[in-house]
């Protein structure tokens, strides 16, 4: 023996790739993705719908589940995670679901931003722009679907419990 031992995690790394789940799969997939998302759990969420969505590019539920997971994870350091999830949003086909989700991406990036000093304008414009995403979404909704009326309302109640209000203008404010 000479003693040398081969490099093991090189050996490992060169060879990984990641593994397929079967189509059958996918229900039970679907079921733990959303159990983790319970748990707060969203990194491992947002892994098994990747999965999902590689054995089923077109799986609504998945990548639903895919934007919910994405959005539990803002705030912090994490603001790079909000064009991922508008880019999840534009994959969606129907135009309700485009504009109720991409106004769920808003209001959950504004009330990220709720905890963070010296943002509150920004915090309004989210919201805002969530808002007008849930108005558009109620006028393409059936008439039992009241789910964008009940997020605009709680954008609102929100704004109002936190004194929000936009962004001064920067162009009114005078140079010196």
């Amino acid at each position: 023996m000479t003693g040398v031992v081969p490099d093991r995690g090189r050996e490992v790394s060169e060879s990984l790739t990641l593994k397929r789940i079967s189509k059958t799969a996918i229900p039970r997939a679907l079921e733990k993705a959303e159990r983790y998302r319970l748990l707060n759990e969203p990194e491992q969420a947002e892994s098994i719908c990747l999965d999902i969505l590689a054995a089923d590019p077109d799986n609504r539920p998945a990548l639903v589940a895919l934007i919910l997971s994405v959005t539990d994870q803002f705030g912090g350091h994490r603001a790079w995670r909000v064009p991922l999830a508008r880019e999840y949003v534009g994959r969606l086909t129907d135009t309700y679901q485009r504009s109720y989700y991409e106004g769920l991406v808003s209001e959950r990036e504004a009330r990220a931003r709720l905890g963070q000093p010296r943002v509150s304008g920004f915090a309004y414009d989210s919201f805002r722009s969530a808002m007008a995403c849930y108005e558009q979404a109620t006028m393409l909704s059936s008439d039992d679907d009241d789910d964008a009326i009940l997020r605009w309302n709680a954008c609102l109640r929100t704004i109002e419990r936190a004194h929000l209000g936009p962004r001064p203008d920067e162009m009114e404010q005078p140079l010196e």
